[in-house]
């Protein structure tokens, strides 16, 4: 299939079959004579099976290129492909999952129904889809939470549900927005491991929004800072902790290094 895939405005057929790739992606939001430009240039590229994350102040554009990546709104200009195809493509063909910082919940279904959700839509029968969903609750660490309604678990265990239900379409690409971004401090270094568990396993590429430096690093193999509306990618930051990564993180002496760098490149 790679070698056949098209030559998308001068991307190369690998480069574009394996991931994200944004190419002068510009966005101009018009309400009435009030314009908004939140994208300019905008460049980037995620390898399928990595993990980037993108920051930026507050209104620079990030929401705005991962809802491009996720067929909620067109560029103004530019281009954006998943795997080689266009957003839309790639949503009626379910490559992606998008999981945003409020984990909404149905809340007159159990946590179990709630996962089955995406499978129930997308006309799964209804023993595969329990299958599905009960592999990735357990997946998420919430088995023995089937049974419960949203209202009855934490903000972290509902979050987690969320990503569950993202999962049971095995999405080759998972599109995340603060996912936990209203979850405590503590909760939410828990979740950043658990999510690197789950990265690990499924084989999922990620494109992360956060506000927060040192989630970015943790859930990173490149961390992209954007600039302040209209955003563009100024800089590009690898980090070179590998995949076997733990909360000793924090300790190596790099973490500090990195922060700092993140911290000079958003101010600078």
């Amino acid at each position: 299939m790679d070698g056949s895939l098209p030559d998308p405005d001068g991307m190369t057929a690998e480069t574009a079959a394996g991931g994200l790739v944004a190419r002068d992606v510009g966005m101009v939001y018009r309400r009435g004579r009030e314009v908004t430009e939140a994208l300019t240039g905008c460049s980037l590229e995620v390898p399928r099976g990595s993990w980037a994350s993108l920051i930026g102040p507050s209104g620079c554009g990030k929401s705005t290129l991962l809802r491009i990546f996720a067929d909620l709104v067109h560029p103004t200009s530019g281009r954006a492909t998943l795997h080689g195809t266009t957003p839309a493509d790639a949503r009626a063909n379910r490559v992606f999952a998008l999981v945003s910082q409020q984990s909404t919940m149905l809340p007159w279904r159990r946590i179990l129904e709630n996962v089955e959700l995406g499978l129930q839509v997308a006309r799964v029968s209804p023993r595969e889809r329990r299958r599905t969903a009960e592999e990735m609750i357990e997946l998420v660490g919430l088995k023995g939470f089937e049974r419960a309604y949203p209202a009855e678990l934490s903000g972290g265990m509902r979050q987690r549900a969320a990503i569950a239900r993202a999962l049971t379409l095995r999405p080759r690409f998972l599109l995340m927005d603060e996912p936990f971004g209203a979850l405590d401090e503590i909760t939410r270094e828990k979740l950043n491991f658990e999510l690197l568990r789950i990265l690990q396993e499924t084989g999922a590429t990620l494109l992360l929004v956060t506000h927060s430096i040192s989630e970015a690093i943790i859930l990173s193999d490149e961390v992209a800072v954007m600039s302040a509306r209209p955003g563009r990618i100024t800089k590009r930051v690898p980090i070179g902790f590998g995949r076997d990564r733990d909360r000793s993180l924090r300790d190596d002496p790099r973490f500090a290094a990195y922060e700092a760098e993140l911290r000079h490149a958003l101010h600078g």
